[in-house]
């Protein structure tokens, strides 16, 4: 691939692509091809860069927050001289910062940055569970720095603590004595450099101080197609009880942004689940449940690679790639 063609290629997802100046000028005609030295998300790009291979090895880096090594196959790359992609993204810190970090994941070191989440929880927590288990699986490029619950005493906070997770209680309240106030909550996530935050089963309403704070950067995960059967009051078995009465004859599971109200935030992605004519609300909920887990992984698995795309009406889309013209 041409080094001119390559710069296109690389405009969609932010990126420009330069040789340094030592480089001959006709190596530009040369550059016939990348492959990749590892398997460091986000798996998209390798899929999208993926080409024949040539001779000589130059390097390349590439990546959204992310620094990865690449080779470019060069006939007349001479002998360190460089050609290469460079990110120019907000995400530039975790270039700097990620061989420092230490990640509860438990991955590979390779020297990269992955996103910081927080998790809230209220109760027995199997999405979260499903996220962090695809952290460490490095299926998510990210790992959970805290779990933030009303409940502290809760299954999901168990869960954390045994997997050495820090718990915050949040708000005060009859089950957190030791709650802590929306200023301080904020103050905390920020000073631990969280970038996304994620409701798992938080049955509280989000304070503005941490909407405000971290626009487009709140996920929650609801049992149901929304905008049907969200709202105040609809969480757990109490909405497939009413789908049922309703005589709907599909549901599903939804991620949405958050926003200051009840489960009206703009949605990102949804799965669709029939509903059987014999169905008893438990049965629908276990079905129903399996989709959440693996769509509530998927959409964070985007939101941490970087992949969502803001329409002018304000929809969010899921790249299936760094290329904007593929959609999920």
């Amino acid at each position: 691939m041409e080094l001119s063609k390559l710069a296109s290629r690389s405009r969609h997802c932010g990126l420009v692509a330069h040789r340094r100046s030592s480089t001959p000028a006709d190596c530009r005609s040369h550059i016939t091809s990348l492959s990749l030295t590892d398997t460091t998300k986000p798996r998209s790009l390798m899929s999208t860069l993926r080409h024949d291979v040539s001779s000589k090895e130059g390097r390349v880096r590439f990546g959204r927050g992310v620094e990865v090594q690449r080779l470019v196959k060069c006939e007349s790359l001479q002998e360190g001289q460089v050609g290469s992609v460079e990110e120019k993204t907000a995400f530039a810190g975790r270039l700097e910062n990620g061989a420092e970090d230490s990640r509860q994941s438990g991955g590979h070191d390779d020297g990269l940055a992955r996103a910081k989440l927080a998790v809230f929880v209220s109760g027995g927590g199997s999405n979260f569970r499903a996220i962090h288990a695809g952290c460490k699986e490095n299926a998510i490029f990210g790992d959970v720095a805290y779990v933030v619950s009303d409940k502290p005493g809760c299954k999901g906070c168990e869960y954390a603590i045994e997997n050495n997770i820090p718990v915050l209680a949040y708000p005060k309240g009859k089950h957190a004595p030791e709650g802590i106030s929306p200023t301080e909550l904020v103050e905390q996530l920020r000073g631990a450099g969280v970038e996304y935050i994620l409701l798992a089963g938080y049955l509280r309403l989000l304070p503005s101080e941490l909407v405000h704070a971290y626009p487009r950067a709140i996920l929650n995960i609801h049992p149901a197609l929304l905008p049907s059967f969200g709202g105040k009051g609809y969480f757990g078995m109490k909405v497939h009880e009413a789908v049922i009465r309703s005589g709907a004859r599909f549901t599903g599971a939804t991620v949405h942004f958050v926003d200051e109200k009840y489960d009206t935030g703009p949605i990102l992605a949804q799965r669709v689940v029939p509903v059987r004519a014999d169905d008893t609300p438990a049965e629908l909920a276990s079905r129903v449940l399996k989709e959440e887990h693996q769509l509530y992984s998927f959409a964070v698995s985007a939101l941490c690679e970087d992949r969502i795309f803001w329409r002018e009406d304000g929809v969010p889309i899921i790249r299936k790639s760094w290329d904007e013209a593929e959609y999920v």
